[in-house]
């Protein structure tokens, strides 16, 4: 049987593409950390041409995509998708983006990190980083039940038939649980975290049932009894992805870059992707085609038959990019150049397997990976090894800039790695407090942050790749960096540092800034399509308001990047969004109120904007209604981060000072918010209004004890009110700061809001370091 070739690559995500579906021959399913969840029908057959369109375009990372079968009522199937928001949103294939879900279940604490649906379409099964999996009945849209005992996040779900679940865990157990939510047993045998669950096909030649794989790197075969029955060995990292064929192949993807074939308990052939991770994989099982998901944003087709294979030069241009891709050195491990074989080697050598990989010192003096390909009986180049990503000498883009270095950087385990970019003419401390900021992470980050961009750029100048011997590594087994671990080792991630930074006060401000302007813009286009269809002839932008924003979006990349500008047509952009704002339906407002969001921390214009009868931005947000329709959570959220946002500039900080009432009293009309994304939105406003009271500036302002009395009562409730642990820190931090207003904030805080009665609420909902070290900060302060 031939191998399989590039079929189609498609290109429309910004961020990696963490999951992806392939429930026929004339559809794909992607999902992505651009938070949106993609359709991709195809168009024409030979050469495959594909449609995309946007399926559900959420405000945070999309992690899992999964496809339920046509059933009564859904002719067209329903797509599930889930992610950092623990939302899972199930929605029909040609609904439009921004119209209701068919279903949103709700029911997981943290980030949905893996969903699969029953063969018969009678249920979805979720895993999270809540250490729970849950059961959900479809069309009953209720939390069935909930498999519990895991010891960490569930990074893998499989259901596996109408009345079993596996699951696997970061605690290196899978477990088996009926559908009803009865735990069966466990399976033992996995070194590290399980990542990845298959089902093999009914007599597989192995005679296995299913595959399990992870950070071991190797795909493990097991019966439903418990019974491991083999083992595949060649992956040389991380194992993201399984999937199985009908004809029992197994198809898997990994952090080593490559999609691997594998038949009868050997790879069979090794697809290279130039990416750093492929995160996921899937097979389609009426034609045998696959479709892969990486870090490069980029989906891609594969296909044996020629007829659906891409044309040749874009097989041509996928192969040289594969070539010509850099492979960071921390990947391969100690590469000792003068040791390694020349370019003599790839023509007197032949590889031992498929996927074979090995170095080359190059003629000009570059280290060379190669790898074996059993199909074609030659050595394959798959890219240049460099020292870091990045430091090659060659600008990594991001976010339509160029960075020297960028890095992943994971928060925790089981969670997506975030990117830390950085410029050698930076400062390491603004990147790392940029990096925190927009990230929504916690300040006592920052000295590890810091020093890890100082510790991987160490003998590196300006303009030159870094020489010398590397650094120590310390991105460890995963070539990831870990804020909050100690550098052995050794050390355990739940004890406290010997000497934890203090938190309090909090004298800096915090923003939201992440964003995918591209997508917004298209999205504003597509929504005012939508109301010139619907006849809404009022409000529909014409093509000069286009023009004026699309002038705006080159001066907002660059001021959010750091280079902030006072270019006029920030006035004019702004203008434009305020009167989406105005003049849409609460329905298509979330891409203004997200550019609001950016503006307001961008430019001094959002703050002083007018409209032509007067009205502040924050008078038109109230107009609009948009703090009274619970229902749309988002759409509070945003705006409550454009609030956040306006202390990026002294303009916005007086008009949220001179606001304050209008503001607070807005937030407590809309209630007490249950969504964590907008319970972390209004905590990180109250974080800017304590710094704010407590600053030089405002500290012996008339008024400001009153109104850091009233943040007071609100945050004891959102610490008493929720177990999130950022919104929860993120309170704690407000609060511990507040109490720099003196005795009678101290007194009021004791006596009349019962922070203490918080602070235990706290310790009890949430065990983590960084809790327990600002609340011994807090009771120090009450005690002083």
């Amino acid at each position: 049987m031939s191998g399989f070739k590039l079929s189609a690559s498609l290109e429309e995500h910004e961020d990696d593409v963490r999951g992806v579906a392939f429930p026929d021959p004339k559809c794909v399913l992607s999902a992505s950390r651009d938070a949106t969840v993609r359709v991709w029908k195809l168009l024409e057959p030979t050469p495959p041409k594909y449609d995309c369109s946007i399926s559900s375009h959420g405000s945070s990372f999309v992690n899992a995509v999964a496809y339920c079968p046509p059933l009564k009522g859904y002719p067209d199937g329903l797509i599930v998708s889930g992610g950092k928001d623990t939302i899972i949103d199930v929605r029909e294939p040609g609904r439009e983006p921004d119209q209701d879900a068919e279903a949103l279940l709700l029911g997981h604490a943290h980030n949905v990190c893996a969903l699969d649906v029953s063969l018969d379409g009678s249920y979805i099964v979720s895993g999270s980083w809540d250490s729970s999996a849950r059961v959900w009945k479809i069309g009953k849209w209720e939390c069935e039940s909930v498999l519990e005992g895991h010891q960490g996040s569930v990074w893998a779900v499989l259901a596996y038939d109408h009345d079993t679940i596996i699951t696997g865990c970061a605690d290196q157990i899978i477990r088996v649980f009926s559908s009803t939510g009865k735990f069966l047993q466990t399976i033992k045998g996995s070194t590290d975290v399980v990542r990845a669950l298959c089902r093999l096909p009914a007599n597989h030649s192995s005679g296995a049932d299913f595959a399990s794989a992870g950070n071991d790197g190797i795909i493990r075969l097991w019966k439903l009894n418990g019974k491991q029955v083999g083992e595949l060995h060649g992956h040389e990292s991380f194992i993201y992805s399984l999937a199985s064929f009908p004809s029992g192949e197994i198809v898997s993807s990994g952090e080593d870059r490559t999609v691997r074939i594998w038949n009868d308990g050997s790879c069979i052939q090794t697809i290279t992707h130039p990416a750093i991770s492929v995160w996921t994989i899937a097979v389609c099982s009426e034609n045998g085609d696959i479709v892969s998901g990486a870090s490069d944003k980029k989906v891609r087709v594969f296909s044996r038959i020629k007829e659906r294979q891409a044309a040749p030069d874009a097989i041509q241009a996928f192969e040289d990019s594969v070539r010509s891709s850099s492979i960071p050195k921390q990947q391969v491990g100690d590469v000792q150049k003068e040791k390694l074989p020349g370019p003599e080697f790839l023509q007197q050598k032949s590889g031992t397997k498929e996927g074979q990989v090995i170095m080359i010192r190059e003629d000009d003096g570059s280290v060379g990976a190669y790898q074996w390909s059993q199909g074609a009986s030659s050595w394959m180049s798959v890219g240049t090894v460099v020292d870091a990503v990045g430091s090659s000498g060659k600008k990594t883009d991001y976010l339509g800039q160029e960075y020297d270095y960028v890095f992943d950087v994971d928060i925790e385990d089981g969670k997506p790695p975030l990117k830390l970019p950085y410029n050698l003419s930076q400062n390491p401390y603004e990147a790392a407090t940029k990096f925190i900021q927009d990230n929504e992470l916690p300040i006592s980050y920052l000295d590890q942050v810091a020093n890890f961009i100082m510790t991987n750029t160490q003998g590196t100048t300006l303009g030159q790749s870094a020489q010398g011997p590397a650094a120590s590594d310390p991105l460890g087994t995963e070539s990831r960096y870990r804020p909050g671990e100690h550098e052995s080792s050794s050390a355990q991630r739940s004890s406290l540092p010997n000497s934890r930074p203090k938190v309090l006060p909090q004298t800096s401000y915090l923003s939201i800034k992440t964003v995918n302007l591209r997508t917004i813009r298209k999205k504003i286009q597509e929504l005012n399509q939508q109301l010139n269809d619907e006849g809404h002839r009022d409000a529909v932008l014409d093509a000069s308001h286009f023009a004026t924003l699309d002038a705006m979006m080159k001066p907002l990349e660059q001021s959010l990047a750091g280079n902030p500008t006072t270019d006029e047509a920030f006035e004019h952009g702004t203008a434009v969004i305020m009167q989406i704002i105005a003049t849409w339906p609460a329905g298509q407002q979330l891409p203004a109120l997200d550019l609001l969001r950016l503006l307001t921390a961008a430019t001094p214009a959002a703050a002083a904007y007018r409209s032509p009868d007067g009205k502040s931005l924050i008078d038109v947000l109230q107009a609009s209604k948009v703090f009274e329709d619970p229902d749309r959570p988002n759409n509070i959220m945003l705006a409550v981060r454009a609030f956040s946002n306006l202390f990026e500039t002294p303009q916005g900080q007086a008009l949220a000072n001179e606001s304050f009432d209008h503001i607070h009293k807005l937030l407590q009309s809309s209630g007490n918010p249950s969504n964590r994304n907008l319970t972390i939105a209004v905590a990180t406003l109250y974080v800017n209004y304590a710094v704010l009271f407590t600053s030089p500036t405002y500290l012996s302002q008339q008024g400001s004890a009153d109104r850091g009395l009233r943040l007071m009562d609100d945050l004891t409730r959102i610490i008493r009110g929720t177990v999130d642990s950022e919104a929860v820190y993120r309170g704690l931090v407000a609060a511990g700061t507040l109490l720099g207003l003196g005795e009678e904030m101290g007194m009021a805080a004791k006596e009349i809001y019962d922070l203490e009665g918080a602070l235990k609420k706290a310790e009890q909902a949430v065990k983590e370091p960084r809790i327990k070290g600002v609340v011994g900060e807090i009771r120090a302060l009450l005690a002083s």
